[in-house]
């Protein structure tokens, strides 16, 4: 989707002057630009241009040769190569906006497509077919599941030891052997000397020690031929985490043994059959936005066929409700209807990992916001999850962190457009005579240099981790 000039623009030609691949010229005193239509892209021999998180194209310098089949497949005439070097294809990194005095610049975006679709035709061009997004018709997307009022959670781990698919993950930060009022002592104990309150009846205990055997937190001890619970008054901290019902595994299952059946997730192992089972289990694993679904340990489907064991799937909200009834702190663990509007803070800073890591493609990345298309978006929140400075809003306390990464400037591909340096919000890039580099010290590799680069400038890469490591 191009940038457009309204008839606000006076032809000043600041948008020019800062385009940093030259890709807006004058017509008709007017300033027009690339229509990102990706001709250029799909002529081009070298595999030398490609498309980047903004959804415009960039020249990967190194590939290419400046043999000039982009330029004469350009239906507007707009790339030109100068001193081996090819101009005139957007990277749609917004500096042009920007820059104009008379906000005459407009995102295409933002604009329907009838507009866009007459502005095109009133120039007159000879273009090829061109896809212009449509608006998304819903207003909010939303999605039901089961989660935690997480003030009101005292972190005990009960729902968790009920939940009968392993879909809820509890870190307790608390010292070993403190309890935790889990109660599985009172579920252990044989003839009911322990109660909810966790207060032991030591006239009817029968010292069988089943309550001792359960703890999971090794906080019931035994002496002087009597057991007691260290209940230390200590404050609940840690994290819980569990399937948000998205749906997504359930779309990745490629032998349907996964399916999504009355706003519930439904398993068939019996269909996780065959040699590639474990690459399809790979697949959904890999995609959880809160890393619940996971091979089970303990159920396995043999494959008479070729004679092996198969491991099946858990981790994944069949909405029983269980969880729920388990809880013993009121509305700690509750129903719950997660909505979204595709609206996002102003912290956005626009690394771009939202876009990267949405398995449905359902958002654009725009210089400082991202567009959202709610008819894609199925709420799984792993673009929430990712995001580094939490411009998104996200229902789950699971967290993905950039661990750490690798950014560098190539010196031979930089265009010396300053890009980088305007964008990042780190003060990481570092100015230069002749250039930029980057500051590891202060660089938290979140990547919007690496997406406002118009010349594929940077070697980059990145790790996330849990934030709840350690707990």
């Amino acid at each position: 989707m191009m940038f457009l000039s309204t008839n606000k623009c006076d032809g000043s030609g600041d948008c020019i002057k800062q385009c940093p691949t030259k890709a807006i010229r004058y017509i008709g005193g007017k300033a027009f630009s690339c229509l990102t239509c990706g001709k250029c892209y799909e002529a081009c021999p070298n595999d030398a241009i490609f498309k980047n998180n903004y959804g415009g194209y960039v020249v990967d310098r190194a590939k290419c040769n400046a043999c000039g089949i982009c330029m004469h497949s350009c239906p507007i005439d707009n790339i030109k190569i100068e001193d081996g070097v090819t101009y005139g294809i957007c990277s749609r990194c917004g500096v042009c906006m920007e820059a104009c005095p008379n906000s005459a610049r407009v995102d295409g975006f933002e604009l329907t497509e009838e507009k866009h679709l007459n502005f095109i035709k009133s120039l007159n061009f000879n273009l090829p077919p061109i896809d212009v997004p449509k608006k998304s018709e819903k207003k909010v997307v939303t999605r039901g599941y089961f989660g935690t009022n997480y003030d009101d959670c005292i972190f005990c781990g009960r729902c968790q030891d009920k939940c009968p698919t392993n879909a809820i993950n509890v870190n307790i930060d608390r010292d070993e052997g403190i309890c935790t009022q889990c109660r599985a002592c009172v579920d252990a104990c044989s003839n009911g000397s322990i109660t909810k309150q966790l207060i032991i009846n030591h006239d009817t205990c029968t010292l069988c020690l089943n309550c001792v055997k359960n703890c999971p937190h090794d906080a019931i001890t035994i002496g002087d031929f009597e057991v007691n619970i260290n209940n230390i008054n200590q404050k609940s901290a840690g994290s819980i985490v569990s399937c948000l019902n998205c749906g997504l595994c359930a779309e990745l299952s490629e032998n349907n043994s996964l399916k999504r059946i009355n706003n519930a997730q439904r398993y068939d192992p019996t269909a996780d059959i065959g040699e590639t089972v474990e690459k399809v289990h790979e697949v959904s694993i890999g995609l959880c936005p809160v890393s619940t679904l996971k091979e089970d340990e303990n159920l396995f489907i043999f494959d008479e066929v070729n004679n092996v064991e198969l491991p099946t799937l858990s981790g994944f909200c069949v909405s029983c409700g269980t969880c729920v009834n388990a809880c013993d702190v009121q509305g700690a663990r509750v129903y719950k209807v997660a909505t979204w509007d595709g609206s996002i803070s102003d912290d956005c800073i626009s690394c771009g990992i939202c876009y990267e890591v949405c398995p449905e493609e359902a958002i654009t990345l725009n210089r400082g916001s991202i567009s959202v298309n709610l008819d894609k978006c199925i709420l799984c929140e792993r673009c929430a999850v990712h995001c580094p400075v939490d411009a998104i809003p996200r229902s789950t306390m699971h967290k993905r962190v950039i661990d750490s990464g690798f950014c560098f400037i190539d010196e031979k591909l930089c265009i010396n457009c300053g890009l980088c340096y305007k964008t990042c919000s780190y003060d990481a890039i570092i100015k230069k005579e002749d250039g930029f580099e980057v500051n590891d010290e202060k660089c938290k590799y979140c990547g919007a240099c690496k997406n406002a680069c118009p010349s594929n400038a940077f070697i980059f890469e990145r790790n996330f981790k849990d934030s709840t490591e350690g707990i």
